[in-house]
């Protein structure tokens, strides 16, 4: 939209017509179009939103455009809009003049435009002065109750856009729609307005948002902790080279939903050493010191007043910080570094760390979540308590619940604060941090349980190294007590938080006595001499090795010798031990979480069983009641009623209650309805309006044109071997080989019109999974420009893939891929989300694939490849030499080798997938052996879907067997198994 300008009254002083000739004077003006009109009136309403503006420039110097606007105004406008503040109205009118007002009182640009990003930042506001009176509400109603209540802590909030929820969840979104359409603009325009929160990258990010949805939905008492990066991971673009990273922009004009709370900042403490005080006390002083400043974002519940808090910490230092001496010297980087390395801390979610500076920089992170809000934690504890504190209560008032290893330091930091600043005892402290916090593990690959070098960790935190080395010699007298002498030091190399490290000598005196360390003969130089020095019996074996017929010769006179050497010679016995590399010293932090979590539970009913059977097993031995499984879930409101409203609507009207989004086990009462023929009827027009939608988005991002009628096939998932985006490609190949051998009519026959879509970043120092992201773009390419094929198979690399970019694939979805190795993926939610919307899926039996299949029906769920119990099996069978290769899978890899997709050198992406075994070789992953069965299965969904009556029914299935998969479900149980909170809702 064109802005509004005030024009200086030196270029207005008259309004008089040009001078223009007769024919052009008296030429017809031609009939404004609808868009033309809606300009102009746009342009009107903008001129409303400053009032006073017109009135600004004398009658006589007005310029002609302000009295068209004028005529205009009285010509199209309703009524006038004034800015008045209605903070709590639900009238649209009402709404319409706060947003006025927001834009003209709290303004974050010129007062004289109204443009989209204006209206964005106006109506957000608007919007947030509700969720601060509920907010507000909610939090003294907590307090008052004094509840129990949960703390969320995660190095990643995947939050999404947050201004359709926020009117959705508010039941607003009539409201708002109707309030913007009177100031000249449309909702879902002002909310494409607003760039995505950058505080994650995946499913760990993305599940956090919804158990935070999930908890204010159901009253529970709660807060989530994170950081608030200012660049986020990074802002993915697509060339022809791949992927390229540049930093995320979205606090670039600010962020309307955060509240800055400048009173509420603790200082976070960085290096330095231990003393022992006059009181026998530890006592950490010296070191670099920061402040961690809340930032607080408001979470509605839906259909509840309850709005609880995400608190975003930033970082920073006080202006006695800066070093003025050095700036005015010219010394600048002197002068401001104590401000540049506190900002660094939240500058990028996960930064490199293959460097110390790097790793240090992870381990600040870190901890700057832990100490800030175990701080925050225990100041509002001891503000509740009133007078005198009651510690041992604290369990009582306080869950803490670590979101995978990240938060790991709110162990040993929960247990300084209690013992070196509130006096309790190690046994009290360790009782109480014991039954406060529990562990979520999200994984089995090992390099993401977390192992930190031990000297990194003295560096930066010397307080906590002696910390958990008490902890770590607690645990290890406790397995002594549990296990059997002989498995002692097994199970304590397994179990033990510090890893290679000396055992203290109160573990040592624990073990067994070592046997007789092995024994050899020291002997003393033979007497007799030839050949310059060597002993005659050496001379003996180089002639047996040289010639039978020497041997012969002097084998009596060896005899001899070897006998005499014997008699003659000292035997000495030594010990002989090869001593080992020294390996690094690290800190296992998901032993930590384990030795102090109460409970630990996996997501999903297969994960669970890897962690008590492999990953944690000797834990799991000792302690069997500390592990639960919670299945992940995902909130019903975002990822169906809002982001899909065609299919919400058939829901509601089959269902008829729109309850199902509060109770989503309303949603199988659709299986009694899925032969029905007009439900299909109504099914099939929702997808399709989803697709027309997303077809429009792929050519506005892409420039690729799709055809709305083609199989929707999707893989949207961070980008990494596992996930086996490489096997996907690699079918794609193979069906692109295959259509380029057959005749237009063949193909037609054999294939159904199909359009494959990836979604996902790649780490940016992963260099394979970078690969993989230039091979989809090179195959695309190649693909897509091929006149043969048509719309018969395109290829699309979704760039900069987030939550909002998912609200748009996942409701148009048909066909989406959840391929990972089994045994692999902990849950996933994603396939949660497309299941929910009617979306098909093909998989392994990993991760929660597997209870997603039992509910919606074998017969609704493409499956293939290995199961977890063989992966073991396979990669032994693979490393003895024993796989053969299937000739299509081998024919694939010629095919890339050849050039077909350009001059891209894949000789490491795919000698991965070669070899039997070593690093980087040996086809971890299995692409080669699940290949067969995938590229077969993928023939079953081609005859399925040519079937639509078939599919349209499977579609349903997946919808009415979503219904266990809410985030709802997942958070009924944290609270009842492991928090032990009750809602508390506000009145």
């Amino acid at each position: 939209m064109a802005s509004l300008t005030v024009v200086p009254s030196s270029s207005s002083a008259s309004c008089s017509r040009p001078t223009t000739s007769p024919r052009a004077a008296t030429t017809p003006k031609p009939a404004l179009s609808s868009a033309s009109r809606l300009r102009t009136n746009t342009r009107s309403l903008r001129l409303l939103a400053v009032p006073g503006a017109l009135k600004r420039t004398p009658q006589r110097k007005r310029t002609c455009e302000a009295r068209a606007i004028e005529t205009s105004v009285s010509e199209n406008a309703e009524t006038e809009i004034l800015p008045k503040a209605n903070p709590l109205s639900t009238d649209p009118n009402a709404i319409a003049s706060n947003i006025k007002y927001h834009a003209e009182f709290t303004p974050s640009f010129s007062p004289y435009k109204f443009e989209l990003k204006q209206a964005y930042v106006a109506t957000a506001e608007s919007l947030r002065d509700t969720l601060i009176q509920r907010w507000n509400e909610t939090y003294k109603h907590f307090t008052r109750e004094n509840a129990k209540t949960i703390h969320y802590l995660s190095m990643e909030f995947l939050q999404g856009r947050a201004l359709l929820n926020a009117v959705g969840n508010l039941e607003l979104k009539d409201a708002y729609s109707e309030a913007l359409r009177k100031l000249g603009h449309d909702l879902e325009a002002v909310a494409e307005q607003e760039p995505d929160a950058a505080l994650g990258n995946g499913g760990l990010g993305r599940l956090a948002s919804c158990f935070l949805d999930s908890l204010a939905t159901l009253n529970y008492p709660a807060w989530g902790y994170g950081l608030r990066y200012k660049y986020g991971l990074f802002q993915q673009t697509i060339t022809k080279e791949g992927q390229q990273e540049q930093c995320e922009k979205w606090l670039e004009i600010g962020y309307p939903w955060e509240i800055p709370r400048n009173d509420i900042s603790y200082s976070i403490k960085f290096f330095g050493e231990v003393v022992d005080s006059e009181d026998g006390k530890k006592k950490w002083v010296g070191g670099e010191n920061v402040s961690a400043l809340a930032y607080d974002v408001p979470i509605p519940g839906f259909r509840t007043k309850n709005t609880i808090s995400l608190r975003l910490w930033s970082t920073r230092v006080s202006a006695e910080d800066f070093n003025l001496e050095a700036f005015n010297s010219g010394d600048y980087g002197k002068a401001d570094e104590a401000q540049a390395n506190a900002e660094r801390i939240c500058y990028v979610l996960y930064p490199g760390d293959a460097t110390e500076e790097g790793k240090l920089l992870r381990l600040k992170q870190q901890y700057t979540l832990c100490s800030a809000s175990i701080q925050d934690i225990i100041a509002r504890f001891k503000e509740r308590s009133g007078g005198e504190v009651n510690w041992n209560a604290f369990p009582t008032k306080v869950a803490i619940q670590m979101n995978d290893t990240h938060p790991t330091l709110c162990v040993p930091e929960l247990l300084r604060i209690l013992i070196d600043e509130e006096g309790l005892s190690w046994d009290q402290a360790w009782k109480i941090t014991q039954a406060t916090v529990a562990y979520t593990n999200h994984t089995v690959l090992p390099e993401a349980l977390e192992k930190w070098p031990l000297i990194a960790f003295q560096k930066l935190l010397p307080r906590h190294v002696q910390i958990i080395e008490t902890i770590d010699e607690q645990f290890m007298k406790f397995v002594a007590s549990k296990v059997d002498k002989t498995e002692l030091e097994a199970k304590i190399a397994s179990m033990r938080i510090l890893e290679n490290i000396d055992l203290p000598g109160s573990i040592q005196s624990l073990l067994p006595p070592k046997p007789k360390k092995e024994k050899v003969k020291k002997t003393s130089e033979p007497a007799t001499k030839v050949d310059g020095g060597k002993s005659f019996l050496s001379a003996v074996k180089e002639l047996v090795g040289t010639a039978k017929s020497a041997v012969k010769e002097l084998v009596g006179t060896a005899k001899s010798a070897v006998k005499k050497v014997i008699e003659e010679e000292k035997e000495e016995e030594v010990d002989v031990e090869v001593a080992p590399q020294k390996l690094a010293g690290t800190v296992r932090m998901a032993n930590l979480c384990v030795i102090a979590g109460h409970k630990v539970n996996g997501v999903a009913a297969i994960h669970s069983e890897i962690v008590k059977e492999e990953v944690f097993n000797d834990f799991y031995k000792i302690w069997p009641e500390k592990f639960q499984n919670k299945t992940n879930g995902v909130t019903p409101r975002r990822w169906l009623n809002f982001c899909n409203p065609e299919l919400s609507a058939v829901i509601t009207k089959w269902l008829g209650s729109e309850e199902w989004v509060l109770d989503t086990k309303q949603l199988a009462g659709l299986r009694n309805f899925a032969d029905n023929q007009e439900l299909q009827k109504d099914w099939v027009q929702a997808k399709i309006a989803r697709k027309e939608k997303l077809a429009a988005y792929i050519k506005t991002k892409t420039g690729y044109t799709i055809n709305p009628n083609a199989l929707f096939d999707i893989q949207v998932k961070r980008i990494h071997e596992y996930k086996r985006q490489l096997l996907n490609i690699m079918g794609v190949i193979y069906r692109y080989q295959n259509m380029k051998k057959m005749t237009p009519k063949e193909r037609a026959a054999k294939y159904v019109p199909r359009v494959v879509m990836f979604g996902g970043k790649a780490f940016a120092t992963y260099w394979q999974a970078k690969r993989i992201v230039k091979l989809i773009t090179d195959v695309a390419a190649t693909i897509n420009n091929d006149p043969d094929i048509g719309d018969l198979l395109k290829v699309i690399m979704v760039p900069d893939y987030n939550v909002s970019v998912a609200e748009v694939l996942i409701p148009a979805s048909e066909l989406s891929q959840h391929i990972s190795t089994a045994g692999m993926e902990a849950s996933g939610t994603s396939n949660m989300k497309f299941s929910m919307n009617g979306c098909v899926l093909i998989g392994t039996l990993d991760g929660a694939n597997v209870e997603i299949r039992e509910e919606v029906g074998e017969d609704n769920f493409f499956l293939f490849g290995a199961r977890a119990t063989e992966i073991a099996g396979l990669r032994a069978d693979r490393e003895a030499g024993k796989f053969v290769p299937d000739p299509r899978f081998e024919e694939v890899k010629k095919f890339i080798r050849s050039g077909a997709f350009g001059d891209y050198d894949y000789s490491e992406l795919l000698g991965a997938l070669e070899g039997n075994s070593g690093y980087g070789r040996g086809d971890y992953f299995l692409v080669g052996y699940d290949f067969p069965s995938y590229i077969e299965c993928q023939d079953k969904v081609d005859e399925a879907y040519r079937d639509q009556e078939r599919w349209t029914r499977m579609s349903i299935m997946n919808t009415a067997g979503s219904y266990t998969f809410s985030s709802d479900r997942t958070i009924h149980e944290y609270a009842k198994d492991i928090w032990d909170i009750m809602p508390s809702p506000v009145a």
